[in-house]
């Protein structure tokens, strides 16, 4: 099986902690890196996870709240010091764009590749990157500002070639991509050898939710069904929840609502408040809704499945 892994690099929230970073995470999927958000520390961060900082493509930024942003002009320096060539596509919302640019122009105006900005539609469920095997679409959220999640999908694979079989009827290798697009195999006698004996089903195509700060949506739940791991914010316990609405936040509680409403496979908690020495009275009050809901911690690398 081709990796499929969620690196957490932080999963703190805005007030800066010796416990938690800021948030960040990097999603490695068939060989590729995609980073979601880059708050302060990202980069100290990428070296202890031993992700090649070359490897990362493409950087999502959910919203214009520094502790998800403001580690992403100091990475973008670093690259151009390692002498990197390769574009770097940054993805977050249109307002951005303007504050990066003259941000660049004071800071990174000798860089030997192009930064190259997509500007975003928060209040838009759409696609917004695709490749020959992944699509990336937002997720409109609900904050104080513009934000939005990502919800990454794998795309189906070919049915797995059954070599015993294609031996044993002497099919030609030029046939085999026939054969994976579904064609069944006529032999010399006029035999027909239906498709699902030479092959065997493809694994199920997998998927990642990532939803950044966001008060409760009852909707949420119909964009994110059935992802396998689901990444939502629980800022506060229960005894806050009154902050949570004030601040536009969630608490744990309602991100394992999510969850379970949702049918995901795995929940996992992040964007924890400063208050908090540890978060298990979160863990303790997601499981109460949603069982399989776990703590994110920095160093995580967490395999979708």
């Amino acid at each position: 099986m081709e990796p499929f892994n969620v690196h957490i690099l932080g999963c703190g929230s805005a007030l800066p902690t010796l416990h938690h970073n800021s948030t960040c995470q990097i999603v490695e999927i068939r060989g590729k890196f995609f980073m979601i958000d880059c708050g302060e520390g990202t980069q100290i961060q990428i070296r202890r996870s031993r992700v090649n900082f070359s490897k990362i493509q493409a950087v999502f930024i959910s919203h214009l709240h520094g502790d998800h942003c403001f580690g992403l002009l100091g990475m973008i320096s670093t690259f151009g010091m390692l002498g990197r060539t390769a574009p770097l596509h940054v993805y977050a919302p249109s307002n951005f764009e303007e504050y990066l640019k003259h941000s660049m122009q004071m800071f990174c105006n000798r860089l030997e590749y192009e930064v190259v900005f997509h500007g975003l539609d928060t209040k838009k469920n759409i696609q917004i990157y695709e490749d020959k095997s992944l699509t990336v679409e937002t997720i409109p959220l609900d904050h104080r500002i513009a934000c939005c999640g990502f919800l990454f999908r794998e795309k189906q694979t070919a049915p797995h070639i059954r070599r015993d079989m294609i031996d044993y009827y002497s099919i030609p290798i030029s046939q085999i991509n026939n054969i994976k697009a579904g064609a069944d195999w006529k032999t010399e006698d006029g035999e027909v050898i239906p498709n699902e004996r030479l092959t065997t089903p493809p694994l199920p195509a997998r998927s990642y939710a990532y939803c950044s700060d966001t008060r409760y949506m009852e909707n949420l739940h119909t964009m994110v069904e059935g992802v396998n791991l689901l990444y939502h914010e629980s800022t506060y316990a229960n005894d806050k929840a009154d902050n949570a609405k004030l601040y536009y936040h969630s608490t744990a509680e309602q991100a394992a609502t999510v969850a379970r409403d949702a049918r995901v496979g795995k929940l996992l908690l992040g964007h924890y408040s400063a208050r908090y020495s540890n978060e298990n009275q979160l863990l303790k009050e997601a499981r109460e809704v949603f069982p399989n809901s776990f703590l994110s911690d920095e160093g995580q690398c967490i395999a979708v499945q």
